[in-house]
């Protein structure tokens, strides 16, 4: 090999190796670990770590059902939230309780774990059947009292239909763009069912932008263009949310062939910063 064939080959080496580390770097951008729950004591969930939503939601939109017409009672008894085998479980079951014919369990991390940006991911199996709602997702904060929903923002990482088992959604709700006018995509997987192994939901959030993960797969990115409102995901702390709801607008009441008990099995979660 001539000496300017060597040079030239060392030079495009080194070139592709700057590359590839600098693509690397891209790719790690979120290292610092600033949260992390990985379920690893049987129980209750950690007190350090999470609370409860309890009831009916009646005190928050003036009638039973969360805001969304759902029809679970949420408690936190082990028979519907507890950790076990390594995984935190939380289950719907049809029973009679406190006047509603089901119950489940919505923990969240309000009070304790707050923060604005980062990269939010669970890995989590889900349940199946109609009329059943899991989710992952985060809230503002609305503690001041005089702000409240949908002006604190809402990001749903990851919800789902029961009854479509190969589908997730990701969506964002504010001021002009909430409920059924969200900011939202689907996922549909090319094979498989969510309800049958663990998959990681995450988000990617930066100022101005909150880029939607399956797998590590983007299917959706979401900026102030595309909110026909008030962007709402800059100025605000987030905390967050892992629930299984039973009925409401967005999945239907259960059918006759809604099996029960559902359960949703989350092996971790972890928030990055950059």
């Amino acid at each position: 090999m001539s000496k300017s064939v060597a040079i030239f080959s060392l030079f495009i080496f080194a070139a592709l190796f700057l590359g590839c580390n600098d693509q690397n770097i891209d790719e790690d951008r979120y290292t610092n670990l600033v949260f992390e729950d990985l379920f690893e004591v049987d129980g209750s969930p950690d007190p350090a770590l999470w609370t409860y939503d309890l009831g009916t939601g009646s005190e928050i939109s003036g009638e039973p059902g969360w805001g969304n017409r759902e029809l679970q009672y949420y408690t936190n008894r082990p028979e519907n939230v507890r950790i076990e085998d390594g995984m935190l479980h939380i289950t719907a079951k049809q029973e009679s309780f406190e006047g509603s014919n089901y119950t489940s369990a919505r923990i969240l991390t309000k009070g304790k774990f707050e923060t604005t940006y980062g990269r939010f991911e669970a890995s989590i199996q889900l349940p199946f059947g109609q009329g059943v709602w899991p989710a992952f997702w985060l809230l503002g904060d609305d503690s001041g009292g005089e702000v409240i929903w949908p002006q604190i923002g809402e990001i749903d990482i990851m919800e789902y239909r029961g009854q479509e088992p190969t589908i997730i959604h990701g969506s964002v709700h504010g001021p002009g763009y909430s409920a059924g006018q969200a900011v939202t995509q689907r996922y549909r997987k090319s094979s498989g069912r969510f309800d049958n192994e663990f998959h990681v939901f995450a988000i990617e959030w930066e100022p101005n932008l909150i880029d939607f993960y399956v797998d590590d797969v983007k299917y959706f990115s979401v900026t102030p263009d595309d909110v026909d409102g008030e962007w709402v995901f800059n100025d605000n702390t987030f905390h967050i949310i892992l629930n299984v709801a039973v009925g409401g607008t967005f999945v239907g009441p259960p059918n006759q062939n809604t099996p029960f008990p559902q359960t949703m099995l989350v092996d971790y979660v972890r928030v990055y910063q950059l």
